[in-house]
């Protein structure tokens, strides 16, 4: 018998599956270190007064198999919106059925249906396997090098002095 799946939007009793969904991508990629979220700091993030970001659930006869957590992003030079998708995870029992395909295509279906022209990501260099299915189902790779201010670095420069007022 053929399994039945449902893409809906998460609501927030979603949290902790989609807080442990991206321990198993941390896991997936040896860096689960590297996850210090928290079930609250998805609660408060994603269905507080305003939200930061979206997730799409997928679920197989009602049992949560995988997730796509992303946020309106805006190019200048397109001067158009997209979609940046910051994790897509299927359950590890679930692939193979096609699941992280059908989120994205909802999820490109919204971006298109909202007049957005892009859905944009990142893959970690020893996940091979995303690389692989990214391309398979025809996203492209740019040359775009990432470069980002993170924790004690972004505080660091956020509170250094410099002579920009006098510029």
């Amino acid at each position: 018998m053929a399994e039945r799946f449902t893409i809906r939007p998460a609501q927030i009793e979603d949290a902790e599956a989609i807080h442990a969904a991206l321990l198993g991508i941390g896991h997936t990629i040896g860096k689960p270190h590297k996850i210090t979220s928290t079930v609250d700091d998805i609660r408060r993030d994603g269905f507080g007064a305003q939200p930061r970001f979206s997730t799409l659930i997928v679920e197989i006869d009602s049992e949560f198999a995988g997730m796509c957590l992303y946020f309106p992003i805006y190019s200048t030079w397109r001067g158009k919106p997209g979609a940046y998708v910051q994790d897509l995870f299927v359950a590890e029992r679930f692939r193979g059925m096609n699941l992280g395909k059908r989120l994205l295509r909802r999820l490109a279906r919204e971006v298109v249906g909202q007049g957005g022209a892009y859905i944009e990501l990142q893959v970690d260099l020893a996940n091979v396997t995303a690389q692989r299915f990214y391309q398979r189902i025809g996203m492209e790779r740019d040359d775009d090098h990432v470069y980002n201010f993170m924790d004690d670095a972004l505080l660091a420069f956020a509170g250094s002095e410099d002579d920009e007022e006098n510029a």
